[in-house]
């Protein structure tokens, strides 16, 4: 399973750890607004993944 990862700000450790529980076993991908605001990419990268996990 591919699953994707957006985070809005700089992770904290305890966000960090959350991920790392909750994406093993799948295919991770991770889009960092907080660096990049390119929204096609992100358009395709949502439509490329099968879940989808927003982090704020």
């Amino acid at each position: 399973m591919k699953l994707l990862y957006i985070l809005k700000g700089q992770p904290t450790q305890s966000t960090e750890t959350l991920m790392e529980m909750l994406g093993r076993g799948k295919e991770i991908s991770r889009y960092n607004l907080y660096e990049e605001q390119d929204y096609d990419k992100l358009v395709e990268m949502i439509f490329a993944n099968e879940e989808i996990i927003s982090w704020w």
